[in-house]
């Protein structure tokens, strides 16, 4: 059925990374990092969608830190289609370009957005349930979210209601988009079953996303088009600095997403399709391990995670280490994170993991910016 339809997928490679900093820096943010293979995350997100999207149908927004290592990651990707943002405006900004870039060429493709930085496995299902969303998106005004089934009263993602009007026994109605909750409404929204996991890939097509951005962002809609009409003229760059800052700052899910939902399920053109493959969002040291460890791609018997040259552990449980040059000794110590670069050792706890994004904005205030 998808086979007609022009699909254009858009990943969002412009973060910086900071929760996995050592390993993570500017000019080598997690999304380029190899953190659960050979292949980096960004490259694994490019070879998922080959099966319905070849290099010349992709986009990726970066930034100019990442813009040179993302060519070579991927190399055969057009050069002009490695948007590179001057400054960092966060998703609606950088959704809205590539929906009016692509609106220019076809109004009529389905723009798929995807984070550059999650795992999935079980592929086929992935695609399946890819596929159905960008029929649905194709069939007219219509915004699809897909959400993962929840296994758990997860605290650190946001979640998607919807109701049980059903769609072609693939879409649901979207209620309402909520922030991570705390346990208690996590354990609530498991048991309800009418809850999924936000999974930030969404799917419209570039004329019904771009008249969000017109409706939503009135100020900063013109400006994109400003941009956009500058694409492929030797102005573009120019431009683009130029204007891109005076852009808001702000998360398509506020921007479009949740004003789209507050008119009501059978008004919004808001759905989500059930996705049921493994899915997770490695945000922090914390759930690398988590992953990890679930995985069985590592750990021992007392549950040590280890990427190094080696480990030994006495009375040492639940820790992760990340020491490639260097054979690491544990003693009496449990629920550690152990980053150990050529530069900098990184050592927190793993409750503390979220915490990590401190350490870079403290070392930038006191000028440590060879550390960043």
């Amino acid at each position: 059925m998808t086979n007609t339809i022009d699909f254009r997928p858009v990943i969002l490679a412009g973060g910086s990374g900071t929760r996995f900093w050592p390993r993570s820096r500017r000019a080598h943010a997690k999304q380029v990092l190899a953190l659960d293979g050979e292949r980096s995350m960004l490259q694994q997100t490019v070879e998922r969608l080959k099966p319905i999207a070849g290099l010349e149908k992709i986009w990726v927004i970066a930034n100019e830190y990442l813009a040179h290592e993302i060519a070579g990651q991927l190399k055969g990707m057009p050069a002009g289609q490695i948007v590179r943002e001057p400054v960092a405006r966060n998703t609606a900004p950088a959704c809205g370009l590539a929906a009016f870039l692509i609106e220019r060429q076809n109004p009529d493709a389905v723009l798929g957005v995807f984070p550059s930085d999650h795992v999935i496995a079980d592929e086929p299902r992935f695609l399946k349930a890819l596929q159905k969303g960008i029929a649905v998106a194709a069939a007219g005004d219509n915004i699809v979210v897909l959400g993962i089934e929840p296994t758990r009263a997860e605290t650190g993602y946001g979640y998607i209601e919807t109701t049980d009007y059903t769609r072609d026994d693939s879409a649901l109605h979207v209620r309402r988009f909520i922030e991570k909750p705390n346990q208690n409404r996590a354990g609530d929204f498991l048991a309800a079953g009418n809850y999924f996991w936000n999974s930030g890939i969404f799917l419209w097509s570039a004329r019904t996303l771009a008249n969000a951005v017109r409706e939503h962002l009135p100020e900063t809609a013109p400006l994109l088009e400003t941009i956009a009409a500058a694409y492929g003229t030797p102005q573009f760059d120019e431009v683009f600095r130029a204007v891109y800052p005076k852009c808001e700052n702000i998360s398509v899910d506020y921007a479009v997403l949740e004003p789209r939902s507050a008119k009501g399920e059978h008004l919004s053109h808001l759905y989500c399709i059930r996705a049921d493959f493994s899915w997770n969002d490695l945000g922090s040291w914390a759930s690398l391990y988590e992953y990890q460890l679930e995985t069985r791609m590592r750990g021992d018997a007392e549950g040590n995670v280890a990427e190094s040259n080696g480990h030994m552990a006495l009375d040492a449980v639940n820790n992760y280490i990340y020491s490639p040059h260097k054979f690491v000794a544990l003693v009496g110590v449990k629920d550690l994170v152990i980053v150990d670069t050529e530069d900098a050792l990184l050592i927190v706890r793993r409750d503390h993991s979220q915490d990590v994004g401190k350490i870079v904005k403290e070392l930038g205030l006191s000028g440590r910016t060879e550390l960043i």
